[in-house]
């Protein structure tokens, strides 16, 4: 089963560049960069990655970011995240980027957003691995903050696929960010947001309502309410689910109690994604492999969830067409 999901094609939807920063490269960096870092060793690095919750990751998180300095340092993460989605049989990927965590400390708008451009064109370039990228505004910060951040972002929004919203969700409803997701609509762009992970299902009614999402990132706790499960399932909604990192932040008490195949087996357009995976153990491949394992999910299912990674992506009705010719190739 392994080898058949590891020539599977497949999309990823729903990935934190800057969480794909591996203890090996942070500390390259901040050698290049000359910077200390208040761990010893890579080893101290990995022991530290001990999460109860959703902020305890954040807030190491953001410390790892600061070796993030120069648009090589973000095109070398890039790469990094690209060789490692060959590897996995992915073809295509959405990704996540934090512009106010750097814009924040100092760096202009251009540092990250050139970095990870250059990075993009590479993999499409050296792997034929094509790629989106969407920027994501942090809900503990004001929505004011956020709207600055959409300001600085003009001149590449033709290069930028999307918005997202991340961040601490518990106490940071979708409903503070609607003038800036009106804003980002108005301008063409893709509409994301991070809903149901440890937020209530009312942040997924919200997302879905107020901020007129075209995805939903995690949606877990969706499935606590009858209502959402109909709407979502009826719209078509794609859900960006991230097993490893449920099990990591303490989501799900185990793989095998994920609610990934009775999101499947409810009708919802579900995908399987890694998330932050330098420190969620576990990049796109593992993924695959490890909750196909827990929830001994059928061939059937395996597909299907392929399909639901092209179908719920930003790219066009053709583009969509050949990927999935290519999976149909694949599996016939």
């Amino acid at each position: 089963m392994n080898a058949f999901i590891n020539g599977l094609p497949k999309a990823e939807l729903h990935m934190h560049i800057e969480g794909s920063l591996e203890p090996e490269l942070m500390f390259d960096l901040a050698r290049r960069n000359r910077i200390a870092l208040p761990f010893a060793s890579v080893e101290a690095v990995r022991a530290a990655y001990a999460f109860s919750n959703l902020q305890d990751f954040l807030d190491i998180f953001y410390q790892g970011a600061q070796v993030l300095l120069t648009e090589d340092d973000f095109r070398d993460l890039a790469m990094a995240y690209f060789r490692r989605l060959a590897d996995d049989g992915g073809v295509h990927a959405e990704i996540f980027f934090d512009p106010q965590t750097h814009t924040d400390r100092g760096l202009p708008f251009s540092v990250a957003v050139d970095g990870l451009l250059a990075g993009m064109a590479w993999a499409e370039l050296e792997l034929g691995i094509t790629s989106k990228l969407i920027l994501c505004f942090l809900r503990h910060l004001p929505e004011d903050a956020a709207l600055a951040t959409l300001k600085m972002a003009e001149p590449w929004l033709d290069r930028i696929a999307g918005v997202g919203l991340d961040s601490s969700e518990k106490g940071f409803p979708p409903s503070g960010f609607v003038k800036v997701f009106t804003a980002a609509r108005e301008r063409g762009l893709k509409l994301v947001a991070h809903a149901g992970e440890e937020g209530p299902p009312d942040y997924v009614w919200e997302a879905l309502d107020l901020l007129k999402v075209d995805r939903i990132d995690h949606g877990n706790r969706a499935l606590e309410d009858g209502k959402l499960i109909g709407r979502l399932a009826a719209e078509g909604m794609t859900l960006t689910v991230c097993p490893l990192s449920n099990l990591k932040l303490c989501v799900v008490d185990e793989l095998k109690v994920h609610p990934l195949k009775r999101m499947l087996d409810l009708g919802l357009k579900a995908t399987i994604n890694s998330d932050d995976p330098a420190y969620f153990g576990g990049y796109l491949g593992q993924n695959w492999t490890q909750t196909a394992t827990a929830l001994e999910l059928s061939r059937e299912d395996l597909i299907q969830l392929a399909r639901n990674s092209f179908t719920g992506s930003f790219l066009t009705p053709e583009e969509i067409g050949q990927h999935l010719a290519r999976l149909d190739a694949y599996t016939r």
